[in-house]
C-alpha cells in the first residue's frame, strides 16, 4: 500500500511549486535548499507515520481479545511497525526526489513508484536471476525488502537501521543538488 500511498502523497511536494512558479519564491527565502528539502521531507514523514497510527486499533484488538488476553507476539508487532516506519520514510524520500525531478505530478508519481519498486522488489528479482553465490547475495542486500523482512520479525538490528538512514539520505542529498543545480 505504501509503493502507491507515498508516492501519491509526495508528487506534488516540488512538481507543483516548479509547475507554478513559486519555487523561485521559496529559494529566495533565507533558508538553504537542504533546509527546504528536510522540511518537505520531514512533512511527508508526519504524514506516514499519522497513516500508521489508526493500525494500532488492531494491535488492540488482538491484544483484548486473544485468548488468554495479551497472547500477542508483541517483539514481532513493535518490529513490523519501526520496519515500516522507515519503509514509509525511505518512499517518502524516494518520492521528494521524484518530485524535484519532474515538473508535472503524474510523472513524478509514476518515477516515485517505479523506484520505490525497483528498490522493494527489484533487487530482489535480480538476485533471483543470479541465483546462488557473493553477487547474488549482495545485490538482494541492496533492496529495502531484505531490512525490512529482518525488522518485521522484531529484530531490530543496526545494519538495517544503517541501510535505511543512508538510503534516505542518499535520495536526500540528491533532490538537493538537483534544487542547487537551478543555480549553475
Amino acid at each position: 500500500v505504501y509503493m502507491f500511498l507515498v508516492p501519491a502523497v509526495t508528487m506534488r511536494l516540488f512538481s507543483e511549486e516548479k509547475k507554478s512558479g513559486t519555487i523561485e519564491l521559496l529559494l529566495t527565502r533565507p533558508l538553504t535548499e537542504l533546509q527546504v528539502v528536510l522540511a518537505k521531507y520531514f512533512a511527508g514523514v508526519v504524514l506516514v507515520l499519522i497513516s500508521l497510527l489508526p493500525t494500532l486499533i488492531y494491535y488492540f484488538s488482538v491484544h483484548t481479545l486473544g485468548s488468554p488476553v495479551g497472547n500477542i507476539d508483541t517483539g514481532s508487532m513493535w518490529g513490523s511497525y519501526i520496519g515500516l516506519l522507515f519503509l514509509g520514510a525511505g518512499f517518502v524520500s524516494i518520492g521528494v526526489f521524484a518530485s524535484a525531478v519532474s515538473d508535472n505530478q503524474v510523472v513524478a508519481f509514476i518515477i516515485a513508484v517505479f523506484f520505490c519498486f525497483f528498490f522493494y522488489a527489484g533487487f530482489d528479482s535480480i538476485s533471483t536471476i543470479l541465483g546462488s553465490g557473493t553477487a547474488a547475495n549482495l545485490i538482494y542486500l541492496f533492496g529495502i525488502n531484505a531490512h525490512y523482512i529482518s525488522m518485521s520479525r522484531g529484530v531490530i538490528d543496526s545494519r538495517d537501521l544503517i541501510y535505511f538512514v543512508s538510503l534516505i539520505s542518499l535520495f536526500i542529498m540528491l533532490t538537493r543538488t538537483l534544487l542547487e543545480s537551478r543555480k549553475w
